[in-house]
C-alpha cells in the first residue's frame, strides 16, 4: 500500500484544517490579538477534559463548544472594556491551561491526556472522520464570507468570535490546541510577509504544503504527528520572519 493511499484521509483533513484556520488567522493578525485562538483553544480543551474525566468521552462536542463560547465571549466583551487586551488574553490562556492540569491531576493518565489535548495524532484519520469537519467548516466559511464585512460593532465581534469558537470546538478535538494555534498563525503570517499573491490563497497553499510535509516526516521517522506539525510549521515561520528582514504587509 502506497503512502498516499494510506494517508490520504489525513491529508484531506489537514487541508480542511488549513482552509478554515487561515481565514481566521489573517483577521487575528490584523487585529493584533495573536493569542486569541490559543486562549479559546485552551478553554475548549477544558470541555474535552471534562468529557473524558466525568462522562467517559460522551458529550464532548457540547462541552467543548460551551467552554469555547465562554472563552470567546470573555474576549469579545473584554475587547471593548479592558485595557491591554493582549495581557488579558494571555491570562485567559494561563487560566485554561492550568484548569486542564487541575482537572486531570488526579487521574492515572493525566499527563498523557494533557499531551493529547495539546497536539493530537491525526495521521491515521479515516474517511468517516472527514464528513463532520467538512460540513462544519463549509458552513462557517460561508457565514463568514457572507456576513462578516457587512456587520459592524458588537454584532461583528459576536459573529467573528462565535464562528471562531465553533471552529476551534471541532479542530481542538481533531488536532489539539497547539496544532490549531500554528495553523491559525503560521500560514497567515507567511502570507503577510509577501505582497505578490493574494494573502488568503497564499496561506492556503503554503499551509497545506507545510502540514502535509510535517505529516510525511512524522510517518517516515515515527515521530508524534501533532508535535511534528507544531515544530516544523513554527520553525518555518520563525526562519521566514528572520530572513524576510524588513516589515511587509499583505493585502486583506
Amino acid at each position: 500500500m502506497s503512502l498516499i493511499s494510506l494517508l490520504y484521509p489525513a491529508f484531506i483533513l489537514a487541508i480542511l484544517l488549513v482552509f478554515i484556520h487561515a481565514i481566521f488567522g489573517l483577521e487575528i493578525i490584523k487585529r493584533g490579538v495573536i493569542f486569541t485562538d490559543l486562549a479559546i483553544g485552551q478553554f475548549a480543551a477544558i470541555g474535552v477534559a471534562m468529557s473524558l474525566l466525568f462522562f467517559e468521552g460522551n458529550y464532548s462536542f457540547v462541552l467543548t463548544l460551551v467552554f469555547a463560547l465562554i472563552g470567546a465571549g470573555l474576549i469579545s466583551y473584554a475587547s471593548h472594556r479592558v485595557k491591554h487586551i493582549e495581557a488579558f488574553i494571555g491570562m485567559l490562556y494561563a487560566l485554561g491551561a492550568s484548569g486542564i492540569i487541575v482537572l486531570l491531576s488526579n487521574t492515572t493518565q493525566g499527563t498523557e491526556l494533557f499531551n493529547k489535548l495539546q497536539a493530537t495524532d491525526i495521521l491515521f484519520t479515516t474517511t468517516s472522520d472527514l464528513w463532520e469537519p467538512l460540513i462544519l467548516y463549509a458552513v462557517v466559511a460561508l457565514l463568514f464570507f457572507m456576513f462578516y464585512k457587512k456587520l459592524s460593532g458588537i454584532a461583528k465581534e459576536m459573529l467573528f468570535f462565535g464562528l471562531l469558537a465553533l471552529t476551534v470546538t471541532s479542530s481542538v478535538q481533531l488536532a489539539g490546541v497547539l496544532v490549531v494555534f500554528v495553523l491559525l498563525i503560521v500560514p497567515a503570517f507567511l502570507a503577510l510577509l509577501q505582497s505578490r499573491f493574494q494573502p488568503l490563497f497564499f496561506a492556503w497553499v503554503t499551509g497545506s504544503i507545510l502540514i502535509i510535509l510535517a505529516m510525511v516526516v512524522s510517518y517516515l521517522l515515527d515521530l508524534p504527528t501533532g508535535y511534528s506539525i507544531v515544530f516544523i510549521a513554527s520553525l518555518i515561520g520563525v526562519a521566514s520572519a528572520l530572513l524576510a528582514g524588513g516589515k511587509h504587509t499583505g493585502r486583506f
